[in-house]
């Protein structure tokens, strides 16, 4: 009996009885199942994927410019954020340029809205809490906000740093133009 309907199941497969496609007829699931099922990006999360602001790079040999790179070796995300910071401290000008998901992109673009003309100071306390919830993102997309707060913090200290050996340098400089002229 068991070899009979095996070899019958056989014949019916070689056939081609069975046909490869859904396991299940999507046009009779209910909305409940469906919405369970289906997972969408907040209309924000869209919007600033479909329509990123301040896209671009910037010269990073500059002494006014601080560039962060930052990426998530679990989903492949890579994130280069670079600010243009003022006499007065403040961030005038912010780029970004993001490889990743649409959530990892998003998160770019809100956080370069976010830092424009804030003091470094202000642009340093700003939280990936803040950036999940104005994009709502999910709990496997908090990451992406994550990054970018990353990135903004390496992207401060790549400008401080910069500043700091400026001075240095600069006096150090001096001083051999002075002994020079001397």
């Amino acid at each position: 009996m068991f070899r009979a309907g095996l070899t019958a199941g056989l014949r019916a497969l070689n056939s081609g009885a069975f046909r490869t496609g859904p396991a299940f007829n999507s046009s009779r699931l209910t909305p409940a199942f469906s919405a369970v099922t289906t997972r969408f990006y907040h209309p924000k999360v869209i919007d600033h994927y479909t329509n990123p602001r301040n896209v671009g790079s910037m010269d990073k040999t500059l002494n006014t410019v601080g560039t962060g790179l930052v990426g998530a070796p679990a989903c492949g995300d890579v994130m280069k954020l670079q600010i243009q910071v003022g006499e007065d401290g403040t961030i005038e000008d912010v780029r970004f340029k993001t490889f990743g998901c649409g959530s990892a992109i998003a998160s770019s673009s809100y956080m370069t809205e976010l830092v424009r003309g804030k003091s470094l100071e202000e642009a340093a306390k700003i939280r990936n809490t803040e950036i999940a919830k104005e994009l709502s993102l999910p709990p496997v997309k908090l990451h992406c906000s994550m990054l970018a707060e990353d990135a903004i913090k390496a992207a401060i200290k790549d400008y401080q740093s910069k500043r700091t050996k400026g001075t240095v340098l600069g006096s150090g400089t001096k001083n051999q133009e002075t002994m020079a002229t001397a």
